[in-house]
């Protein structure tokens, strides 16, 4: 066979092409500025290549999961949503005791000196089991016992990672539901319920000292990072200052001041955008939003013209995944949004991050496949 004798049309009919070309093109962006951005962090390692090796072994097992999950009849799990679910709950719980504390947190733990997020992973299994929740109960005009079981339905996993603590992974289920319930057809007033239980919560948790001190200073720093200048405010402020200095096109890659001096912390994790933004500037951020603009329109547009609910719901919670952590770190980089930990999506280092995303991937592809298949 040739490259003549392949049919790109008949083969874009099972994989949507532009959803991998768009996906390539974030993964080798992200490794570029991962490399760029860790290249005089020689405290951690002497190798210029720690993080990029690390984040290729991630990406090598990120392929793995993609591939199951783009190629299993999707519809399958919608008879398994409940011991995925359970299976969820014990991975989470499991981290609280054997998990291995960074910074405060109790979030990961080691597998053959590999370290793993499980809240990460959780993201996925949580759309799979809270779409199969949803999928069962079609026939059903959404009603309050709906939504309060929807509710518990999130309840543990949150409580979980709560307590670990991720305030970012806890938002982004929340993100999920919402979506999902948007879909679902829930009035739009549940939705107004949510929002004052949560700030309801908030003030609670607030009132008994639910939350740690830095994250009580993040929302303080918000409000004013001036406040706190060389203390919780320095992120936001060095971070705002790596994005203005970049202009229209940067400073140029591995040029970047505030990353190569080490004036931005988290340069390669939660705050890659501003090396984008000092580095390659307004044109190199304005493309990466492009990416992510393309990512989006073809979920939402997979999610229309799927013929299967589950599958409806399951791209649905994907897309509400990957727009809310978007908007929440770029929005946290330039003083938009409370900085919580959540990482860019595809573009900030991390193993259980980059895993996750993939896996999703799959997840969009298979519906995809699958799109005129009731």
């Amino acid at each position: 066979m040739s490259l003549r004798d392949i049919d790109i049309l008949s083969i874009n009919k099972k994989v949507d092409l532009t959803v991998v070309v768009t996906v390539v093109l974030l993964v080798a962006y992200s490794i570029v500025m991962v490399y760029s951005a860790t290249q005089s962090n020689a405290a951690t390692s002497d190798d210029p290549y720690f993080f990029i090796k690390k984040q290729v072994v991630a990406l090598a097992i990120g392929i793995a999961a993609l591939l199951p999950a783009a190629l299993a009849n999707y519809n399958r799990w919608r008879s398994a949503y409940a011991p995925l679910y359970i299976l969820n709950i014990f991975m989470l719980a499991l981290v609280l005791f054997i998990g291995v504390e960074h910074k405060g947190a109790l979030s990961w733990i080691e597998v053959g000196g590999f370290q793993l997020q499980p809240s990460e992973i959780s993201k996925v299994l949580l759309i799979i089991t809270l779409a199969g929740f949803f999928a069962t109960r079609k026939n059903q005009l959404p009603g309050v016992g709906d939504a309060l079981m929807a509710l518990a339905h999130i309840g543990l996993p949150l409580t979980l990672v709560m307590v670990q603590p991720d305030l970012g992974t806890a938002l982004c289920y929340i993100a999920i539901l919402v979506g999902m319930m948007l879909v679902a057809g829930f009035p739009a007033r549940y939705f107004g319920y949510i929002a004052i239980a949560g700030s309801l919560l908030t003030l609670v948790a607030v009132k008994f000292n639910f939350f740690k001190e830095y994250q009580i200073n993040r929302l303080m720093v918000f409000v004013d990072p001036s406040n706190d200048p060389q203390g919780a405010g320095y992120n936001l402020l060095q971070s705002k200052i790596a994005i203005g200095s970049g202009q229209f096109s940067g400073k140029g890659l591995l040029s970047g001041t505030q990353a190569k001096l080490q004036f931005l912390p988290e340069r390669h994790t939660d705050f890659i955008f501003s090396v984008v933004g000092e580095e390659l500037g307004f044109i190199g951020t304005a493309f990466l939003l492009v990416l992510f603009f393309t990512l989006i329109m073809r979920g939402l547009r997979t999610a229309a013209y799927s013929k299967n609910y589950f599958g409806t719901l399951l791209v649905t919670g994907v897309v509400s995944l990957w727009l809310f952590q978007m908007i929440v770190n770029i929005g946290m980089t330039i003083g938009l949004m409370p900085i919580t930990g959540i990482p860019l999506p595809f573009m900030s280092y991390g193993n259980s991050s980059l895993i996750t995303h993939l896996a999703a991937v799959g997840v969009l592809l298979n519906v995809y496949a699958r799109r005129f298949s009731q």
